[in-house]
């Protein structure tokens, strides 16, 4: 696990490595920290305005109707698909999206830290032999 320090001196050095009992705590604080996870959503909300064809229109010199915001989700081999988000529905969206990014970063540190566990687990056990 590597965690650094940044100093205005001396740039990054490497602190003194966490114990094991403190990586298991900054795990369980982790896991608490975790969104319910019915209130995930993977996708980037898009804004974008529209013209209506009308020449008299307003949007016609301006840059058009909206915001209007969709929600873009990519799959592998396929076009992103692009679905529309009421104003009413723009802050639980947002919110869920966000939610998702946090979880992702949760997941990563939690799998970081255990991967660390595994390794200090791997050494004890070679040094026993």
């Amino acid at each position: 696990m590597s965690y650094h320090r940044t100093s205005y001196v001396c740039g990054p050095y490497r602190m003194t490595a966490p114990s094991t009992s403190d990586l298991k705590r900054r795990r369980r604080q982790l896991l608490h920290k975790l969104p319910p996870l019915d209130a995930v959503l993977r996708g980037s909300l898009i804004e974008r305005y529209k013209r209506c064809g009308n020449p008299n229109c307003k949007c016609a010199a301006g840059p058009g109707h909206g915001p209007k915001f969709y929600l873009s989700v990519s799959y592998p081999g396929r076009s992103p698909q692009m679905d529309y988000v009421p104003q009413a529905d723009y802050a639980q969206i947002s919110e869920r999206v966000a939610n998702y990014t946090l979880v992702r970063e949760i997941l990563e540190e939690i799998s970081e830290i255990n991967h660390e566990l595994l390794r200090r687990r791997g050494r004890r056990g070679a040094a026993a032999c």
